[in-house]
């Protein structure tokens, strides 16, 4: 529970931090996908994440749907390290989800009781999506080169909740370029690969 609690904390962290840069506009936070920004970005146009706030496109679900086996521990964010708990993700590595459209289950997770989830009819939510590795860095603070994030890789944050609650459960996941995903489970961020 507590570790459910500290993830919920860190990804509102996260979003405050997001939604108070430039002054303290959510106009500022986002900007639309043809707008140029003021400072020299070579790589990209987008010096912000978009904040979406929908349901997941046809191309992302064709990518998210599946059977995902956890294949190795990428990294931490910079605002909380718990190297500690997955120093170098041996608990984690082989273990796997099961993501439907109408299920979605985490209870592979055979040795984190607080990761459990089985839910039937999903709500799966496409949050933000980052279309350079600088815009990720300011969302997320995490550092994108262990996690594989180039310069202009696009990446959407995805998270889930339970349809008869509404709740969100304490994991979520990153797609890099409709690619790869990875899941993260509070600041920790693992590789995933289709099983």
């Amino acid at each position: 529970m507590k570790k459910g609690l500290m993830f919920c904390i860190t990804i509102m962290l996260m979003l405050s931090s997001a939604c108070n840069t430039s002054n303290n506009s959510v106009e500022n936070v986002t900007v639309s996908k043809g707008a140029e920004t003021s400072q020299t970005n070579t790589t990209s146009e987008h010096e912000y994440c978009d904040g979406v706030w929908t349901n997941l496109d046809s191309e992302t679900e064709k990518l998210f749907y599946g059977t995902w086996k956890v294949e190795k521990l990428l990294g931490f964010a910079n605002s909380y390290n718990d190297a500690s708990e997955y120093p170098t993700g041996q608990k984690m590595i082989g273990d796997e989800f099961i993501i439907k459209k109408d299920f979605f289950s985490s209870k592979g997770l055979k040795n984190y009781k607080d990761y459990q989830h089985e839910l039937k009819n999903p709500i799966y939510r496409l949050e933000f999506i980052c279309y350079n590795s600088d815009s990720f860095y300011r969302l997320f603070k995490t550092d994108p080169d262990p996690l594989n994030i180039n310069i202009n890789d696009k990446v959407k944050y995805i998270v889930i909740n339970d349809s008869s609650t509404k709740l969100g459960i304490p994991l979520s996941f990153f797609i890099v370029n409709n690619d790869r995903v990875i899941l993260v489970l509070e600041a920790t961020s693992f590789e995933l690969k289709k099983a």
